[in-house]
C-alpha cells in the first residue's frame, strides 16, 4: 500500500490564495471590460443625444408677406360700389385678386384716403373721406392685416377725421400705425405675431398737403422727423423679430426715387429696419437691398380712378421671412423678394366698373390692350435689371413655360 503524502498547511494556503487571485482577476477583467464597453456605448449614445438635442434646439419659422400700394378711393370708386339702398359693396371690385392675396400670411396695404367718419359725408379729391365699408371689405373680406395710415391725405377731415379713423382701426384685428388720438396711444405700438414671428409696422409721411396739425397735437399723424423715427425704432428693438416701416415720400408720377427717398431709406437701413415700404408717387419704383434691408421705393396704386393707364398699374410686393432659432440665438432672413404687377380697370366713358387684377391673370388681356408692353416696362423699372428680384410672369409666359 502506497503511503499518502501529507500536504503541508502552508502549501494549501498558497494554492488557495492563487485560486482566489485568479478568480478575482477574472471577475475584475469582466467587470472592467463590461464597464468599458458600457462606457463606450454610453458615450456614443450621449453623443447621439447631444446631436439630437442640437437638432431639436434649431427651429425654423416662416412667414410669407404681400404688400399692396395706395388705396386711393376717388369718388367714382366708391360711387361705383354703392348699392341702391345706400350701402356699399367693394367686394366686386376686388374679386379677381382676393384668392391671390389670401395665399400670404402677412397682408399689408396703405389706406391713402382717410376713413374719417360715415356721418361726415363722403368725398373724393382733393379732400377725401372714404366709406368705412371699404375698410370692412379690405380687412374682413379680403384679409388685409397690416394697415398704414400716415400719408398726405391724413388731415383731409381735420382732427375729427383722425379721431374717427383711429376709433375705427383700433377695433379691427390688424396691425396699424401712423395716426393716434393721444401721445400715449401713439407710443403704444401695435405688435402682431404669427408662426412664432413677432412684427410691428411704423408709418410716416413727409407732409400733410399743407394742412397743419393742431398746436400741441403732433401725435395725430406721424410726420417724418429723424429723431422721432429713430426713437420709435429703438423702442421696438428687442420686442419684435421684424420691424417694417412704411413711408409716404417722393414725387408723384415719377418712376425714379428722389434723393430724399434714398436718404431716408439709408437712414432706416442703418437703424436695422428689415422692410421699408414706400408709397405716394402713385406709380411703381424700384426694389433695392441696402445692407440687409429690403426697400420697395413705391408700390404705386392698388386701386384708383386715375386717368392714365400707367397710373393704375401697381405692384403687389412679395417676400418670405424666415426666423431661425439655434442655441438660444435667433436670426431673421428675407428671401424670394419680388412681386406681381397689378392693374385697375374702369370704363373710360363712365368711369365705373372698377376691377383690380394681376398681370398673371388671363383676364388682364381683356381689360388692358397694351398689357405686354406695360408689363415689360414696369418689370424693368421695378427690378432695375437685378435678377435677384423676381416678378411673376405674364399669364401667357407661364403657359409657354409649362409647355
Amino acid at each position: 500500500m502506497r503511503r499518502k503524502t501529507k500536504i503541508k498547511p502552508w502549501v494549501k494556503t498558497f494554492f488557495f490564495l492563487v485560486v482566489i487571485g485568479l478568480l478575482s482577476g477574472l471577475l475584475y477583467f469582466k467587470v472592467f471590460n463590461n464597464g468599458s464597453e458600457k462606457g463606450k456605448s454610453n458615450g456614443k449614445a450621449n453623443n447621439n443625444n447631444n446631436n439630437k438635442e442640437v437638432k431639436e434646439t434649431k427651429k425654423v419659422y416662416k412667414l410669407s408677406m404681400i404688400m399692396a400700394g395706395d388705396a386711393l378711393i376717388h369718388s367714382n370708386v366708391y360711387r361705383d360700389a354703392q348699392n341702391s339702398d345706400g350701402t356699399f359693396n367693394f367686394d366686386k371690385q376686388l374679386r379677381f385678386v382676393k384668392d391671390y392675396i389670401n395665399q400670404f400670411d402677412l397682408r399689408y396695404y396703405n389706406q391713402e384716403t382717410i376713413l374719417g367718419g360715415d356721418n361726415r359725408g363722403y368725398s373724393g379729391y382733393p379732400r377725401f373721406n372714404t366709406p368705412s365699408a371699404f375698410g370692412d371689405t379690405m380687412v374682413n373680406n379680403i384679409g388685409f392685416n397690416i394697415v398704414s395710415l400716415a400719408n398726405n391725405h391724413a388731415m383731409d377731415q381735420g382732427e375729427t377725421g383722425i379721431l374717427n379713423s383711429v376709433n375705427y382701426w383700433k377695433n379691427k384685428n390688424v396691425v396699424w400705425n401712423g395716426q393716434a388720438e393721444s401721445e400715449e396711444t401713439r407710443n403704444n405700438y401695435v405688435i402682431g405675431e404669427k408662426n412664432n414671428i413677432s412684427y410691428a409696422m411704423l408709418s410716416y409721411t413727409e407732409h400733410t398737403n399743407g394742412l397743419p396739425l393742431p398746436s400741441g397735437k403732433s401725435y395725430l399723424v406721424n410726420v417724418w422727423d429723424d429723431d422721432k423715427v429713430k426713437a420709435d425704432i429703438e423702442a421696438l428693438k428687442g420686442k419684435v423679430d421684424v420691424i417694417i416701416v412704411a413711408v409716404h415720400w417722393g414725387e408723384e408720377y415719377t418712376h425714379t426715387p428722389t434723393n430724399s427717398e434714398r436718404q431716408k431709406a439709408q437712414f432706416l437701413a442703418d437703424l436695422g429696419v428689415d422692410i421699408v415700404i414706400g408709397c405716394h408717387p402713385h406709380v411703381v419704383q424700384p426694389i433695392e437691398k441696402i445692407n440687409n434691408t429690403i426697400v420697395y421705393y413705391s408700390l404705386g396704386n392698388f386701386i384708383s380712378n386715375q386717368i392714365e393707364d400707367y397710373k393704375r398699374i401697381g405692384l403687389f410686393g412679395t417676400l418670405d421671412i424666415t426666423k431661425t432659432v439655434e442655441n438660444g440665438e435667433s436670426k431673421i432672413t428675407i428671401d424670394n423678394v419680388g412681386g406681381t404687377l397689378n392693374f385697375t380697370w374702369r370704363n373710360t366713358s363712365t368711369y365705373s366698373g372698377h376691377i383690380v387684377m394681376t398681370f398673371s391673370d388671363p383676364q388682364v388681356a381683356n381689360y388692358l390692350k397694351d398689357y405686354k408692353s406695360y408689363y415689360t416696362k414696369m418689370k424693368n423699372i421695378v427690378t432695375g435689371g437685378n435678377e435677384e428680384f423676381k416678378i411673376t410672369p405674364l399669364f401667357d409666359e407661364q403657359e409657354s413655360t409649362e409647355e
